[in-house]
């Protein structure tokens, strides 16, 4: 299966950054290609311009200079997002990914009355994410990103993918032997992709 696995986190020593490395081992020693987009390290410019947004609906107009970004989507069979999320959300880069490459013409196209899934070729999304958060909490406030992906990305551009949400909550609490522990989770449950 190949395997476009998103990181998002401005740091090289931080955890994001260990949980990225050991999805990339877990994955590709089970036999996957994993091709690994790191946001920061790319420099990625997450932000729509008057332009860019001008021409959103024009799949013939979407910037060169996301191009690469595109390919790698739509040659994906599976999506893997590492990220920590900050306010209940993604990292804004994250976000701003999103905005830029999900586009239409990319992950969908607009038909009559409805959007119609163009990102058919993802059969799996999955996400490692860790919370500063309780658990309890993020059901209080609703839980925005992982609606976002379940409820948002999955349904109108990949509908029939399979969703796998790996956290670790109240990251900001935990110590070494905890943080170990989630690592080796997210390696056995990658193992099995």
């Amino acid at each position: 299966m190949r395997v476009l696995l998103i990181h998002c986190h401005p740091r090289t020593e931080s955890f994001s950054a260990a949980l990225r490395d050991t999805a990339r081992h877990a994955l590709e020693a089970a036999g996957h290609q994993v091709e690994c987009r790191d946001l920061y390290a790319e420099g990625f410019s997450p932000a729509l311009s008057a332009a860019e947004h001008r021409d959103y609906l024009d799949p013939a107009n979407h910037p060169p200079d996301v191009a690469d970004h595109v390919t790698a989507l739509q040659r994906a069979d599976a999506l893997l997002l590492v990220y920590p999320t900050w306010w209940y959300g993604m990292p804004a880069m994250l976000k701003g990914w999103f905005d830029r490459i999900w586009a239409p013409g990319v992950a969908f196209k607009l038909g009559d009355g409805a959007i119609e899934p163009l990102l058919t070729n993802i059969k799996r999304i999955g996400v490692v994410t860790t919370y500063g958060s309780p658990l309890w909490l993020l059901w209080v406030i609703g839980w925005p990103d992982k609606k976002l992906v379940s409820r948002g990305l999955k349904r109108l551009c990949a509908r029939d993918c399979h969703l796998e949400w790996l956290m670790l909550t109240r990251m900001d609490q935990r110590q070494a032997p905890e943080r170990a522990a989630f690592l080796a989770k997210v390696k056995a449950r990658l193992s099995r992709w």
